[in-house]
């Protein structure tokens, strides 16, 4: 067992930073899954891209409207939503500093890994033959 007491805290983006929209951190990731908190400020941009891996979020604070090639819904504390793999999403109208606990399955980025291997072999391939 791990409790992970930080999962869901807001955390402003790095330092202020020129491009830095948001903040991500992972907290766990495990063989089957990943868990981070997704943090973006009052009146900011989530400049996400879909990914790989099914996800689903946590609203843990703040008020936003989570857009997606499937509809649109406002969320708020408590709000829980899955977004399949591939689908584009994005955080708009964000009211509030929005914090999102954020768990990927299978874990973040590993779907996308295979894919990159699986084209290097079939590249390989085809130069040896």
């Amino acid at each position: 067992m791990r409790v992970i007491a930080e999962a869901g805290a807001f955390t402003p983006p790095d330092d202020g930073e020129p491009g830095d929209l948001n903040h991500w951190v992972v907290h766990l990731n495990s063989e089957d899954l990943s868990l981070g908190t997704y943090s973006i400020p009052a009146g900011g941009l989530d400049d996400q891209t879909p990914h790989t891996e099914d996800e689903i979020y946590v609203v843990q604070s703040g008020y936003a409207t989570l857009v997606t090639t499937s509809g649109a819904v406002e969320v708020g504390p408590g709000s829980v939503v899955f977004v399949p793999a591939g689908e584009t999403h994005m955080f708009v109208d964000i009211l509030e500093d929005l914090s999102l606990i954020v768990v990927f399955a299978p874990p973040y980025g590993s779907r996308a890994k295979a894919d990159r291997a699986k084209a290097d072999r079939a590249k390989a391939d085809r130069a040896e033959g």
